[in-house]
Parts: structure tokens; C-alpha cells; sequence
């Protein structure tokens, strides 16, 4: 399967992108082998991006030597079949754009970050962040709207006014405001993924980029089949494929835990790369919730 795209404006890193879980061993250690083997594992199963040290990669409990080790790890795991992006967002400036020139110093082709949280900024005190951030670098900036975590929104007039930096070039949108998107898409040439994965087929036929996907690390393939039907303009096959996915992410996403606990679950129960502990605060999934996740699985590959 030929997994990378050529990159456009449209899709500035790929298509398909996956907020790849971080593995620990069974002692709480960082596993570069083990991400090793899962970053050639969803690369090789149609994964045109990888994004690292996010939410999914349990980004709050891993040191800033980690994430670097992390990077270097993965570039030399994909060697230039996908995009490698590296998650350097924190609450606190100095610290962000420290993580970023780490991790372009490590070889991250893009960087994603996310809306410093907790605290609250205003919206002239996150514009300001972002760009002090685009202007710390040399690679090409996603930003990552996700209100419901991080108590602030990237509202759509600050998205457009940070969209004239030659850097700032694409958005992780979990904002779950359709119009407000649209309306930034319009007025700018940023390139929307969704971080939202019942929103990959809804966003991309507007025009969005692609996807940054939790779910994809244990089923790449259903998610890339999505974009590659739209794309050969059977746009029932994409909507037919984006469906099949339906239960598999709500069973991830809606059963109360994070999407890393979940699918770190998932993978493990599969017998896959990247299964395995989580770091406290975070607490393993229980059986049940294993066992809905295997059943969701089964079905999805058997409909396949």
C-alpha cells in the first residue's frame, strides 16, 4: 500500500494521521522499540502522518527527554515514508517553545500545539502565544483547538488573524463547531484536520484536510479507506466506510476513559505494538470495557 500522499496545501502533512499512543514497559519506562514497531506498523498499514506526545501519547506525564528520544525514534522507524509531528503544547510559553526547538532540533517535520490550558487566556494572550511560538521555528505549525480540555477556545477571528504567519498552517479542530470552522476555512488557506473521529468523511467534503485519528492506531486501514473512497469520488463508499467506524469509536472515545487508555487497551488485547500500561494518573480499562472494545473491533474488521 503506498501510504504518503504527496503533500499540498490542502493536506500540508498527508491525509491520514494518527495521534500515536505512547508505549511504556510493564516497569513505567518509555518503549522506543515498541514505538518503533507500531510508527512502521501504522505507516505501513496507510498512515501518512504520525503525531506524537499529544493527549494520546500521554504527553502531561512524559519528560522533555522522553519526547525527544521519542522523535529521534520514530523519524528513524518511518525513515521519510510519513510525516513525523511532534506535541510540545503546555500551559506555560517558555516552556512550549522550548519542547519546539527540541523537537526540531530531533528532526519533527511539523509541530502541534495545543492551546495553553487551565489557565485560561484571554484571546489576545493566545494569539500572542502562538506566535511567539511560529516565530521560536522553522517548521510549519498545526494548532489544536480543543476547547473541552483545555478551558479556552481558539475562537475563529484569532484562527484568522494567526493564519497570515507563514508558519501557522494547520488547525487540529475539536472545537465540535462546524460553522465556526467553516467559517475560518473560507477566509483562510489553513488546512483543517479533525481531531474528531466521527467527523473524518463530514470535514474532509467540505474541503478539510484529512484527519488526526486516535482510533487509527489499532484500525489504520478503516480510516484511510474513508478519504481514499471520497477521493475516487465515490462518496457513498466513503460515507459507507466512515459508518463501519461508528461503533469501534464510540466504544474508544465514549466509555469514560481517554482514547489512550482505550485503545492502548485494545491493542493489547490484540496483541499489537503498542498495548500495554499507562502512566498514573491514568489507570488501565477494565474487562468489560476490553471486551466491548474487541467486540466493536470484530465487527468493524469483519465488514471490512
Amino acid at each position: 500500500m503506498n501510504t504518503r500522499a504527496p503533500q499540498s496545501p490542502r493536506s500540508p502533512f498527508g491525509r491520514a494521521l494518527c495521534a500515536m499512543v505512547t508505549p511504556f514497559t510493564d516497569d513505567g519506562a518509555l518503549d522506543l522499540s515498541a514505538a518503533q514497531r507500531l510508527a512502521d506498523r501504522l505507516v505501513t498499514e496507510g498512515c501518512e502522518g504520525l503525531v506524537l506526545s499529544g493527549t494520546t501519547g500521554e504527553s502531561p506525564t512524559t519528560t522533555d527527554a522522553e519526547k525527544t528520544d521519542l522523535v529521534r525514534a520514530v523519524r528513524e522507524a518511518v525513515d521519510g515514508r510519513a510525516t513525523v509531528l511532534a506535541g510540545i503544547g503546555t500551559s506555560d510559553t517558555r516552556h512550549t517553545l522550548s519542547l519546539a526547538r527540541q523537537a526540531q532540533q530531533a528532526g519533527a517535520e511539523g509541530l502541534l500545539a495545543v492551546t495553553p490550558y487551565y489557565s485560561r487566556p484571554p484571546q489576545d494572550a493566545v494569539e500572542a502565544h502562538f506566535r511567539a511560538l511560529a516565530d521560536a521555528v522553522d517548521v510549519p505549525v498545526m494548532l489544536y483547538d480543543i476547547p473541552g480540555r483545555t478551558g479556552t477556545r481558539i475562537e475563529p477571528e484569532t484562527m484568522i488573524r494567526l493564519a497570515a504567519h507563514p508558519r501557522i498552517v494547520a488547525v487540529k479542530d475539536c472545537a465540535y463547531d462546524l460553522l465556526g470552522t467553516q467559517k475560518v476555512m473560507a477566509a483562510t488557506d489553513l488546512a483543517y484536520y479533525t481531531g474528531c473521529d466521527e467527523y473524518v468523511l463530514a470535514l474532509y467534503a467540505l474541503g478539510g484536510a484529512g484527519y488526526v485519528s486516535t482510533v487509527a492506531n489499532a484500525v489504520p486501514r478503516a480510516f484511510r479507506a474513508i478519504v481514499d473512497a471520497h477521493d475516487a469520488g465515490d462518496t457513498a463508499e466513503a460515507a459507507r466506510r466512515q459508518r463501519l467506524t461508528v461503533p469501534l469509536t464510540e466504544a474508544a472515545m465514549n466509555a469514560g476513559l481517554p482514547g489512550t487508555v482505550t485503545v492502548k487497551a485494545l491493542l493489547a488485547a490484540l496483541g499489537l505494538p503498542g498495548g500495554g500500561p499507562v502512566r498514573a494518573p491514568l489507570r488501565p480499562a477494565g474487562h468489560e470495557v476490553t471486551d466491548g472494545l474487541l467486540r466493536a473491533y470484530d465487527a468493524l474488521v469483519s465488514a471490512s
